[in-house]
């Protein structure tokens, strides 16, 4: 099985395959740990799961390597403001990200790399550069890449900075920038008063933001690996610059394929703080909002559309895995009449195959979604008139579960996350942010499932007995922990608020 994955370097879809034909060795640019992730930098993480999973679920072995920049001038800057360590003040934002990532279900990558802790061969990978002629070193003690020496740049992002490279002048010494700028970049900077800086093979001083996915990347995939995803907004200067180094030094491809996921608009307009529509996954979290309601809007727009991020949005994906938890709920516990009725294996075995071909077609999730929501509307009519057999559950429940392979929407794990959440609001002084919502959502997590089908035995125990009294206050008591209990003809189910 190959994958036809949009190539940003090429313009053109693409049948992207490992190149050992068993491991896909891929690089993800992470955060940059100086604040909390925002739900555009989430957008991202959750794309490039989907894509994970999506290869996991194909028979691929793999290698994802993500980074981690716990260092860079925002990250200076802030620090130095508080007074604290740079180490001090990246673990915390360090730690809040990989909380959201799996409060958001995004799988960890097989390796994490910290800037940091790669000091050394970076200021080598420079050294390499500059015995090589791409690399120079000014008055400052500063190093940068002397890109009128690279003829390629700009291949990536398709900008043409031919009449500015022919006399390409000045150097360009931040992290960031947003211009169509062909100055030299920083790969080395010089030590300042009171900044971190290190000693090294190039001098004292840190390395600039460019170079440390470079160094890393080549580090565990090699001087060529399969694929290279981030954010579009890291197209350039980052990644164009990216691709400048490395094959400066080594005359190979660095990255085979290039995958870039747009961020998103908040109510039709760009996330800024200014316009107060900058929302980490934390603000939503607190405001009443399920992480799994979350991840299935995040997940619905193909990576490459611009997604509306909407509080309406937000309220039809909480519906929507609603639904699939329900109906999940009524294959598992409902009574069914024995046989088997071949039309419901054909459906299920239809939904998978949709499922996949959609996302084998540059990860199309919105019309995967939709092969199985049809599942979902066509197995519940059946249902409704009587033709779905107990020997037609476990095909449907295969298909559900190999939807969730993917997708991460179904285990009911949104109150743990949440009490987490509420418990951080806590210890930061935030707990006017909690909203009622949320405190209900968190109070679920206090009970377990097996907890919770104790009482639940008790409640049905005590109704058949007549017991009303009883029942009703385990009714009450499970309420109050945000269990809602359902009589139907088939016994009593429970789902979480």
């Amino acid at each position: 099985m190959a994958l036809n994955l949009y190539n940003t370097l090429s313009g053109r879809i693409e049948e992207l395959s490992p190149a050992d034909g068993k491991t896909f060795r891929f690089y993800a640019c992470g955060p940059t740990v100086y604040d909390y992730g925002h739900i555009g930098n989430f957008r991202t993480f959750i794309a490039v799961d989907v894509l994970r999973r999506f290869l996991h679920q194909s028979g691929f072995q793999l290698l994802h390597v993500m980074n981690i920049t716990d260092v860079d001038d925002k990250i200076i800057r802030n620090a130095n403001q508080r007074g604290v360590p740079i180490g001090e003040y990246t673990k915390k934002f360090e730690t809040a990200f990989l909380e959201d990532l799996a409060t958001l279900a995004v799988e960890p990558p097989e390796k994490i790399a910290r800037a940091t802790e790669h000091i050394p061969e970076m200021a080598d990978f420079i050294r390499k550069l500059a015995d090589k002629g791409f690399a120079y070193q000014g008055e400052d003690g500063s190093w940068y890449f002397h890109i009128a020496k690279f003829p390629e740049y700009g291949k990536l992002s398709k900008k043409d900075f031919s009449d500015l490279l022919a006399d390409a002048g000045g150097r360009m010494d931040a992290d960031e920038y947003e211009k169509d700028d062909a100055r030299d970049f920083a790969l080395w900077k010089a030590p300042k008063e009171g900044e971190a800086s290190w000693q090294t093979v190039i001098g004292p001083g840190r390395p600039g933001w460019h170079i440390e996915c470079s160094t890393m990347s080549m580090e565990f995939l090699g001087e060529t690996f399969d694929l290279h995803a981030g954010g579009e907004d890291l197209m350039f200067p980052h990644h164009e610059n990216e691709i400048a180094q490395s094959e400066a030094l080594t005359g190979k491809t660095f990255a085979r394929h290039w995958m870039h996921v747009r961020f998103l608009l908040v109510e039709g307009q760009k996330m800024s703080k200014s316009l107060g529509n900058f929302y980490t996954l934390r603000d939503l979290v607190l405001m009443g909002h399920k992480p799994s309601s979350i991840r299935l809007l995040l997940i619905s727009v193909p990576y490459r559309k611009q997604l509306n991020f909407t509080f309406d949005g937000l309220t039809q994906a909480a519906n929507s895995v609603e639904r699939l938890r329900n109906f999940k709920l009524r294959l598992e516990t409902s009574h069914w009449d024995e046989g088997t009725n071949p039309e419901i294996a054909t459906l299920a075995a239809k939904a998978i195959a949709d499922m996949r071909a959609s996302l084998d077609d540059d990860l199309n999730t919105a019309q995967a979604l939709a092969a199985v929501f049809d599942l979902v509307r066509d197995v519940n009519a059946a249902a409704d008139h009587g033709k779905v057999k107990h020997g037609d559950i476990a095909a449907v429940l295969d298909a559900l579960a190999r939807f969730d392979e993917i997708f991460a929407v179904l285990h009911d794990e949104d109150s743990a996350h949440v009490k987490a959440i509420v418990e951080w609001a806590r210890r930061e002084g935030l707990e006017e942010k909690i909203s009622p919502a949320t405190l209900e959502i968190a109070k679920s997590a206090a009970l377990s499932d097996l907890q919770v089908e104790a009482l639940v035995l008790k409640h049905s125990e005590a109704r058949k007995a007549k017991d009303f009294k009883t029942s009703d206050a385990l009714r009450d008591e499970l309420l109050a922990q945000g269990i809602v209990l359902e009589n139907t003809k088939d016994g009593v189910r429970w789902k979480r608020k």
